[in-house]
């Protein structure tokens, strides 16, 4: 997990080429933005998925992830054919496992380092 803060615009934006402090942008499994705004017990996560390539796929994974107990919101930036990255939104830490398993419900892989 990689707790760099994001690179921001002057407008609040954060830059979707922001590459962490640990060297990479290519996260398996989860990487939390400690840098970014939170509401008091809201926790964001960031995921990996590989295999999408429209949207069905991308109402495909929210719908399976928005299902997981304690998700509020899931956002995909979706990268059709290569590796998207999606956001969820929860009350509480989610476990990956539980993570993993609407994403392959979902039909897709979670990538893994």
């Amino acid at each position: 997990m990689c707790n760099s803060t994001p690179s921001t615009t002057d407008l609040g934006l954060t830059d979707k080429n922001h590459a962490c402090s640990c060297g990479t942008d290519n996260h398996g499994g989860a990487h939390s933005d400690a840098g970014e705004a939170k509401t008091e017990g809201t926790v964001r996560e960031h995921y990996l998925i590989e295999g999408m390539t429209c949207s069905h796929c991308v109402a495909s994974v929210t719908e399976e992830l928005s299902a997981v107990d304690g998700v509020e919101s899931v956002s995909v930036d979706l990268h059709a054919g290569g590796t998207s990255r999606v956001m969820v939104v929860s009350s509480k830490p989610v476990p990956v496992g539980d993570v993993r398993a609407a994403i392959i419900e979902a039909g897709y892989s979670l990538v893994t380092v």
